[in-house]
């Protein structure tokens, strides 16, 4: 368990940086607008802009594991999360600062689906949800990370688009900071082994049993070896097209199920807080520094939350954590809708009263608290484990392209949205589809706890 742990942690580093890529964003919104003198649609782009990378990533990322391997695919990532982290600082105009954080969206995409289905390939079964769900574990700390980062860089400079060191605004130093776990990320990934199913994939058997002895111990090994051979036995070489029933002629029911899973995990609108929680908090009346704690609140809060789910998702399944998980988000965003709905307009900004203010806090961090404990991780454990070991890689590159496409839309409308349509009918929208998400999770969704890879069918 040692060596697991340690690879584990290696690995997680990849959600830890995505997270922080994707949390930084949060603090810097208004200096990108004052930098490119954005418009509202333009500030969208600019920070949307990631996702695109992002979709692209995931889904290359999944098919080109299945060519050079897992570890291959995450060393790549960690490239670009450090190219990524010092464009997107230093980048004097628009464009500059787009090609940065698309560089940094490939590494997201990548580290977003590789890292668990890599943790999952490597954890024993009764283990692997708790083992999996550090991914979202890292993904919340680097989050949190981000948010008191930009938090005490602004606090430091009087505002994020003041000067700090060497002339550079506070803003651009927020992207910097990430400079050092990118690094850290890089340097680590060599004292890890690659995935073992990876190489029996590759005919590569005496790696993969060293791999396996210092997985499993050398007494397992030669059953675990002959069983992930078993269940390779006459496939081919991984192709998109295994994601059709030969019987059938369809896309599998597996393959729309993790398509389903990914979208919805984004169209309850978590990352709407995420990327623009500041600029919702300043909406409604919170000054610029309250807002930024609020962000570090509703971290500190998920993290708590994410342990809540490591503890139980191996004890009571990964299906009841979704359906908890999307009765609390529509419970919460309902509130926050009809908080927002309450407020009223004064020189074009929406002000909400003392008593729906604070209902529009404690609901916002319930529905974050109810994420955390249920969608956030198990949506990631499930998409590393669900799919059969011959399609994996071709499922995780769907899904995790649907993921991002729907992150995408959903972070690029909101500017808009904010400015048309208003926060009530905007989150109304986000509460319709949590409960919708429950719906497809009792009739699609098939447990998974406890049961080995091999096992897993399409």
């Amino acid at each position: 368990m040692r060596f697991i742990i340690l690879i584990v942690s290696v690995a997680t580093l990849g959600g830890f940086l995505f997270g922080f890529d994707s949390g930084v964003i949060n603090g810097t919104v208004d200096g990108l607008q004052k930098a490119f003198d954005s418009t509202n649609i333009g500030t969208g782009f600019n920070v949307a802009s990631m996702l695109l990378g992002c979709a692209v990533g995931a889904f290359v990322a999944g098919r080109l594991s299945d060519t050079i391997g897992r570890r291959a695919v995450l060393l790549i990532a960690a490239i670009l999360f450090i190219i990524s982290a010092w464009g997107s600082g230093i980048a004097g105009d628009a464009f500059v600062f787009v090609i940065a954080r698309i560089l940094g969206g490939l590494a997201v995409g990548a580290a977003s689906v590789i890292a668990p289905a890599y943790i999952s390939e490597v954890a024993p079964a009764d283990r692997r949800g708790r083992l999996s769900s550090i991914q979202q574990v890292m993904i919340i700390i680097g989050l949190f990370a981000a948010f008191l980062s930009n938090y005490f860089l602004a606090e430091f400079a009087g505002g994020s688009q003041q000067l700090v060191w060497g002339g550079y605004e506070a803003w651009r130093w927020m992207f910097w900071v990430e400079l050092a776990p990118a690094a850290a990320f890089l340097l680590l990934l060599f004292f890890i082994p690659e995935s073992p199913r990876y190489l029996v994939a590759k005919g590569r058997d005496e790696e993969a049993q060293a791999v396996l002895s210092s997985l499993f111990g050398s007494a397992g090994t030669a059953a675990k070896l002959k069983e992930i051979q078993e269940s390779l036995a006459g496939d081919i070489q991984p192709r998109l097209s295994d994601l059709v029933s030969k019987q059938t002629g369809r896309i599998r029911k597996i393959v729309w199920v993790g398509i389903g899973l990914a979208t919805f995990q984004q169209f309850v609108g978590i990352n709407i807080v995420f990327y623009y929680g500041a600029i919702l908090w300043q909406a409604v009346g919170f000054t610029e520094n309250d807002a930024l704690k609020i962000n570090i609140l509703s971290g500190a809060l998920s993290i708590g939350a994410v342990f809540a789910a490591i503890m139980l998702i191996d004890r009571i399944g990964r299906k009841p954590l979704l359906l908890i998980g999307s009765g609390g988000m529509a419970i919460g965003l309902t509130v926050m809708a009809f908080a927002f709905a309450s407020g009223s307009l004064v020189d074009g900004e929406l002000v909400l009263s003392d008593g729906a203010g604070i209902a529009a806090l404690l609901a916002a961090n319930a529905y974050v608290v109810a994420f955390n404990f249920s969608w956030g991780p198990v949506m990631w454990v499930m998409l590393g484990e669900m799919f059969p070991n011959q399609i994996r890689g071709s499922g995780l590159a769907v899904s995790g392209f649907a993921q991002w496409v729907a992150n995408f839309l959903i972070i690029m409308s909101f500017p808009w949205l904010l400015s048309n349509v208003g926060l009530p009918i905007t989150y109304g929208f986000y509460a319709a589809a949590a409960l919708i998400s429950a719906i497809f999770v009792a009739k699609m969704v098939s447990e998974t706890a406890g049961k080995e890879l091999e096992e897993m069918q399409g």
